[in-house]
């Protein structure tokens, strides 16, 4: 792995088990990690406190547009704020969160705004930045990109497990057939099937391939 791009790619699907093993690979590589998803989320939480429809695509613009996202490194990864109130993870993953955020993410000037966002956090430093979309649009060009995926089951098993009642299938459809930057698989990705392996074995498996990148 060259270490001379800034930025290694993560993505996959909701509840594929990305976000822990991009933070583990973040601390093992001592790069900042970034969780894109919960600068949406941060979004989706600002949109639905001014109590608008989320399906209401004009409405969500037209909020959205007056919220403003920072995104400080706290521990070595970044937080989310908005008007100084750092948002806490039960905010960030309340099940009217988890219903609304593919809703709010398919507004193509959300998608742009947050977009913007993350291509400047490379400010920061090297980072581990994972997502939906942060290998095929945010950072296309590195060469260093993961999407980790799981099966449907194994997926909706773990938001149960978690206590959420969002639906896995629902969410995938909105992602993955939106028209702005729609969840695929990076061209050049290694893919890492997490269903039945532990966070470590995943976590081994990711690095194992940054090698080979």
């Amino acid at each position: 792995m060259s270490e001379s791009h800034s930025v290694i790619t993560i993505d996959g699907p909701a509840a594929s088990g990305k976000s822990s093993i991009a933070r583990l690979v973040a601390q093992r590589l001592g790069r900042t990690y970034v969780n894109t998803g919960n600068m949406y989320r941060a979004m989706t939480w600002a949109v639905l406190q001014t109590g608008i429809d989320p399906q209401d695509a004009e409405a969500v613009r037209a909020a959205a547009a007056g919220i403003v996202i920072d995104s400080p490194v706290v521990d070595g990864k970044t937080q989310v704020c908005i008007a100084g109130h750092a948002l806490t993870d039960a905010e960030l993953n309340s099940d009217p969160v988890n219903r609304a955020v593919s809703l709010i993410a398919r507004v193509n000037e959300v998608r742009e705004r947050l977009v913007a966002d993350q291509r400047a956090l490379v400010a920061l430093g090297p980072l581990v930045m994972e997502g939906r979309d942060i290998g095929s649009v945010v950072f296309p060009d590195s060469p260093h990109k993961i999407y980790v995926d799981a099966s449907a089951e194994v997926r909706a098993s773990r938001r149960g497990a978690q206590g959420h009642a969002d639906q896995i299938a629902e969410r995938d459809r909105l992602d993955k057939q939106r028209k702005n930057s729609p969840l695929v698989i990076p061209a050049g990705a290694t893919v890492i099937d997490n269903s039945h392996i532990t966070l470590d074995q995943a976590v081994e498996q990711v690095i194992a391939a940054l090698r080979l990148q």
